[in-house]
């Protein structure tokens, strides 16, 4: 027995990952490390105002020792030619350079430009300058990206272009060594012809990426060569110029699509809304104006029908005027006509795909600097801690006769996962009876034993970290994994034991059920969802319904709501807050929904991402009623008090939305303290196969929200388990206090917005519409009685009239209803009696007179 004891503690090595078997992979990464923490030096704000000032200056010395280099080059040539450039050349005495910036300047601009590119090298000082700038003060005086791509390529090429030009002593000077060698090698194999039409093609390459040149362009350039001949035939033949057309038929209309093409900072004007001023100046023009013709494409635009027709002010807007001499109202082509539509669809595909981010095309998602760092990016590893609590591990089983043949551990920033192999014969079942045990021994909070890991073959022990990592929102947001996600709806969650950041598709979940007692992380849970899709959409493909009976968690994102709320058309506050219109939201979206399956089944998609696939193609018309539709999605805090007050009336429109919504983009995540199982009942959780569990008091409601123990022994602070079925995964999730939220909103908040909230279809419910049924006129004979014994009494009751007026109940309940329509009771409260809003009888006599 002894030997066998021995050879099995010879076995018991431990194996922590984040020990010497890690080593070699970190001195790997030393490199990749210093390089991070290089750039990470620049969140400094004051070390990026240096750096930029820096730049600032190395731009405006290259300025002056290049425009003085170009003076005074033939002396400060003859003094450096000869001699190999090294340090000891600028401590060199007898060079006495011209240069206004010394032998530094004569030296630096002779390799620029000489020895280099030229006299192009001029836009280094503009790319040294535009980047400084940025820096220093975060105002972007140019595009940086565009302006560095454009600025390269402009070097290369007017080097080259220069070269191919000038001779050789001109050429050396202008496009430089690069310049004059990059001609000699392409003359040598394409001639000079060749190299000419390659430098032509070149440049009309970048012409067409940059300006994106069309026909227009080329027919405006045309019409400056036929100048007065173009007007002279056109006059001679009967037609009208568009230069009349735009003074005496559509000034205004053509002068505001102008204005909003021009100017993306003014109120926006979109081309449906001109389509419709045309259409509404056609209708009221009559038969003034017959001869008016145009085609409508998918996007509202108005397209030409002849090919060779003339376009002057906007290739937008096309109009063409008809000689009435020539032609006659049987002539005028409608949109039905099969020839127009033919037209329509060949102009369309000229227009390429349509990108919905064009109503806001300057919109910057916001940057990670906005957040805040906590702790450390990396894991502290406290190695007397590891051994110790292996120890106390291996020490209990062995005291329950319990032989473990290898065990390690994966260290995660809240907990360590203990994996433990147990010898032949040994029944997990009895490692698993003694988790109360191995808690006393350890004398933590919160052990909780996975016997056994899925897919892996071992028994897991987690324990919490004495002392633990707080997983803050940047390190997931900044992470590669998050960046590089091609998820429709990302949310980064937080971090799982083997400290991986985890992210998970919305759309894939399709609904997330989030439950949890007070403190223990529901509401920063919310926030870090809300905040990772801040991070990686545009407002033109989400849109959020939020819902707040606190009035105080998510009153932050009031500050986005032109951005990316959504709120029915007669709300005032884009955050739900009062129980009555949280009701009327959710039917609207179950009307939303329903209009989104019936342009799903007209456009013959199955699902939201087919549709819009197809619209942005082209290949939906909006004269049909198609339009590209955002992903909505719906966020409720405190369910269960919302359930408390509205009940069924609450129920059944969240479980249809849960049953269908997910194909048409409509997404649901709810939150609540209590996981009971009147709150969330089996039609609610029948829906919602993705849940998040923070620490709750009893495996009563771990078994409620999870159907599994387990949310009873996390520790709390964000520690949180989630599943998706049939996985069950423990996470620490991400840290992002009100302060970062804040940041968030004002940055976005401060960008252009839409004229207003998304707006969801507009629902009456049945109390609104029997109130509009009731006419004065039509009021019941005995209503004025009726009125005059309720603020008699001072009770809004139905009872009440029957007792008194000896009416029937339908008759006493139609009574009842015209006189909260004349304002003198309440709605109705339940079994309570309604209340009487006028008090005295003069005041309803003098009611009553006014309305006869």
């Amino acid at each position: 027995m002894r030997k066998k004891n021995n050879k099995t503690s010879s076995k018991n090595t431990f194996k922590p990952k984040s020990g010497n078997d890690n080593s070699k992979k970190n001195d790997l990464k030393g490199n990749e490390f210093t390089l991070k923490k290089f750039f990470a030096s620049f969140k400094d704000q004051r070390l990026r105002k240096i750096f930029g000032l820096l730049l600032v200056i190395i731009a405006f010395y290259l300025f002056l020792s290049f425009s003085s280099y170009l003076v005074n080059w033939k002396t400060d040539d003859s003094l450096i030619n000869d001699r190999t450039f090294n340090i000891e050349l600028l401590g060199d005495t007898q060079i006495k350079a011209q240069n206004l910036m010394g032998r530094l300047g004569a030296i630096t601009a002779h390799l620029f430009i000489k020895k280099w590119f030229g006299v192009s090298s001029f836009l280094f000082t503009l790319m040294f300058f535009v980047v400084g700038f940025k820096l220093m003060t975060r105002i972007s005086v140019l595009p940086i990206w565009k302006t560095l791509r454009y600025s390269f390529f402009s070097m290369i090429w007017l080097s080259i272009a220069l070269g191919f030009v000038f001779t050789r002593g001109e050429g050396l000077l202008l496009g430089g060594t690069f310049g004059y060698q990059s001609n000699i090698w392409l003359n040598g194999i394409l001639g000079k012809v060749g190299t000419g039409f390659i430098i032509l093609f070149a440049l009309a390459s970048f012409l067409i990426v940059v300006f994106n040149i069309n026909t227009y362009h080329y027919r405006k350039l045309m019409d400056l060569f036929r100048g007065k001949d173009k007007g002279k035939a056109i006059e001679d033949s009967g037609i009208q110029t568009d230069e009349n057309t735009e003074d005496e038929s559509y000034p205004d209309v053509i002068d505001d699509y102008n204005k909003s093409d021009s100017d993306e900072d003014d109120e926006f004007d979109s081309e449906t809304a001109i389509m419709e001023r045309i259409r509404e100046r056609e209708n009221q023009g009559g038969e003034n104006d017959p001869f008016f013709e145009y085609n409508v494409g998918e996007n509202g635009t108005s397209k030409e029908n002849d090919d060779n027709s003339q376009e002057e002010n906007n290739p937008d807007l096309e109009i063409e005027i008809a000689d009435d001499s020539k032609i006659s109202n049987s002539n005028y082509q409608a949109i039905d006509d099969p020839s127009a539509e033919k037209t329509a669809e060949e102009k369309l595909a000229e227009l390429g795909d349509y990108d919905p981010t064009l109503d806001l095309p300057k919109y910057q998602l916001p940057p990670v600097d906005l957040l805040d760092d906590y702790g450390a990016s990396t894991i502290r590893v406290d190695k007397e801690e590891l051994e110790a609590n292996k120890k106390r591990i291996l020490d209990t089983l062995r005291n329950y006769s319990i032989q473990i043949d290898k065990i390690k551990a994966t260290i995660g920033p809240t907990v360590t996962l203990y994996e433990i192999v147990p010898a032949a014969g040994v029944r997990i079942s009895k490692i698993r009876n003694l988790e109360d045990d191995i808690a006393l021994s350890l004398s933590a909070l919160g052990i909780r034993i996975i016997a056994p890991i899925p897919g892996r073959g071992t028994i897991g022990i987690e324990v919490p970290n004495s002392k633990p990592e707080i997983v803050s929102m940047k390190s997931i947001l900044s992470g590669e994994k998050f960046r590089s996600s091609t998820f429709e709806l990302p949310i980064g969650l937080g971090k799982t034991i083997a400290n991986e950041t985890y992210i998970a598709d919305l759309t894939k979940m399709p609904h997330l059920l989030m439950a949890g007692a007070t403190g223990q992380g529901k509401s920063v849970g919310l926030n870090a969802i809300l905040a990772s899709i801040l991070y990686k959409k545009h407002p033109a493909y989400v849109k959020f319904v939020l819902v707040d009976p606190k009035k105080v968690e998510l009153n932050l994102f009031s500050k986005i709501e032109r951005h990316y709320l959504a709120k029915l058309p007669d709300s005032e506050e884009a955050i739900i807050t009062d129980t009555r219109k949280v009701v009327r939201t959710l039917n609207s979206l179950c009307l939303e929904m329903d209009h989104r399956y019936n342009l799903l089944k007209d456009a013959q998609v199955r699902n939201i991402k087919e549709y819009n696939s197809k619209f942005i193609s082209r290949r939906l018309n909006p004269e049909e009623g198609h339009k590209f539709m955002p992903y909505i999605i719906l966020v409720i805090d405190e369910f269960a008090d919302l359930i408390m007050t509205a009940g069924k009336e609450l129920e059944l429109p969240i479980a249809r939305l849960a049953q269908l919504a997910r194909a048409v983009g409509i997404h649901l995540i709810i939150a609540t303290q209590r996981p009971s199982v009147n709150i969330i009942t089996g039609m609610i959780k029948a829906n919602f196969p993705a849940r998040v569990a923070f620490r709750v008091t009893s495996k009563i409601d771990s078994r409620t929200i999870l159907d599994t123990g387990g949310a009873d022994q996390l520790i709390g602070r964000g520690d949180m388990l989630l599943s998706t079925g049939s996985d069950l995964l423990r996470l620490q999730c991400a840290f992002i206090d009100t302060p970062e939220i804040e940041k968030i909103t004002e940055f976005i908040g401060s960008q252009r917005a839409y004229p207003d909230a998304f707006m969801l279809p507009e629902y009456a419910d049945e109390e609104s519409s029997d109130m509009e049924d009731f006419d004065p006129s039509e009021r019941d004979e005995l209503f004025e009685d009726a009125a005059r014994v309720i603020v008699a009494t001072q009770q809004g009751s139905t009872s009440l009239l029957q007792r008194k007026l000896k009416l029937g109940y339908n008759r006493a309940g139609r009574i009842i209803d015209q006189l909260e329509a004349a304002g003198i009771v309440g709605p109705f409260e339940g079994s309570k009696a309604r209340e009487v809003k006028i008090k005295d009888e003069m005041t309803l006599e003098q009611i009553l007179r006014s309305n006869h």
